[in-house]
């Protein structure tokens, strides 16, 4: 399993959301890039990086933020939150970011999903953010009436080949993951499945490893110190 940790953006700033709320954020860095660094110190391959301003408007206001986070730290970057027109993937892809990641989309345009996954390949992913068993969009602002296993259903017959699947709920709130959720997920699809939301001990790390899915992202826990990354990087190996 690979371990990606996460760089939430703000105003060029690392920060965290608790349960998707815009107004209850925490500000870590000032220099994510350095961040980056740490991550790659501590052995992860793989980063995460949302732009939360991006998700909320449908803009790339953390562009320059990103491509320094791909330059500085060499790790494999994948991106999400306010790709929603084939001009912003090309901007990404263009730029050396290695995936980039389709949400509110994915979820409302479905021939713009299909579209880049036949131009781009594995290079696109979707992100499934899950709220009551439903996909939310818009920065988690709105949901649908999208059921996540339909939804599932739909990313694996498009050709999508990797699906990040968040459980709202769970996100920033330091109290587990959904590992019910994800188990039942990885037994009824082909996808690759990324776990996230909730990770927040060693624990989550090792009973999501052993699910044998494809990826898992730790946000909170690796701010707050609740993990280690170099201990879930190599625990996620195992």
């Amino acid at each position: 399993m690979i371990i990606f940790p996460a760089i939430d953006l703000f105003e060029k700033k690392a920060v965290r959301l608790y349960k998707g709320r815009y107004d209850e954020m925490t500000v870590y860095s000032d220099n994510p890039p350095e961040i980056a660094l740490d991550f790659k110190k501590q052995g992860a391959s793989h980063v995460h990086i949302v732009d939360l301003e991006g998700a909320k408007y449908g803009s790339t206001p953390n562009f320059e933020v990103v491509c320094a986070i791909k330059e500085q730290s060499g790790l494999f970057c994948e991106v999400g939150g306010g790709v929603r027109s084939e001009e912003t993937v090309e901007k990404y892809i263009s730029a050396g970011i290695d995936r980039v990641i389709l949400g509110t989309a994915a979820v409302e345009d479905e021939d713009f999903l299909i579209s880049c996954v036949k131009k781009y390949g594995d290079k696109i992913a979707v992100g499934a953010d899950v709220k009551d068993g439903f996909v939310a969009v818009k920065g988690w602002l709105e949901t649908s009436r999208i059921n996540v296993f339909d939804f599932f259903q739909r990313m694996q017959n498009i050709g999508v080949k990797t699906v990040i699947c968040t459980d709202i709920s769970k996100d920033g709130a330091m109290k587990g993951t959904n590992h019910e959720l994800y188990k039942r997920l990885s037994e009824s699809f082909g996808v690759d499945l990324t776990a996230s939301g909730g990770v927040s001990s060693m624990d989550d790390v090792i009973r999501l490893s052993k699910l044998g899915i494809y990826g898992a992202i730790i946000g909170k826990a690796y701010y707050t110190g609740a993990i280690t990354l170099s201990e879930a990087v190599r625990a996620a190996k195992c």
